[in-house]
């Protein structure tokens, strides 16, 4: 009974700290973002709302930055899926 308590709390903690990782990940990806569109497109300080360019720029770097990390994201998923297909062949 002990065992399937600790296993389960185990559990548990292993979720807790993954969903931690992934809120770090996923704010530092988004302070990166941030940092590099403002700095790529932003230039105009006299006023306090983006000029038409910098708005085309910053939503043009908002959604190329987004794709690229979609992108990355899917060929992790690929090369982790063709990894545990080769371990299970390895396993066998």
């Amino acid at each position: 009974m002990f065992n399937n308590y600790g296993a389960s709390y185990q559990e548990q903690r292993m979720q807790q700290l993954m969903e931690q990782k992934q809120m770090r990940d996923f704010m530092r990806m988004y302070t990166t973002l941030v940092a590099r569109c403002f700095d790529d497109c932003v230039s105009d300080f006299t006023s306090n709302t983006l000029n038409d360019r910098e708005l085309t720029c910053t939503n043009r770097c908002t959604l190329k930055n987004m794709k690229l990390n979609e992108r990355i994201g899917q060929r992790f998923a690929e090369e982790s899926a063709k990894l545990m297909e080769d371990q299970a062949k390895m396993a066998q």
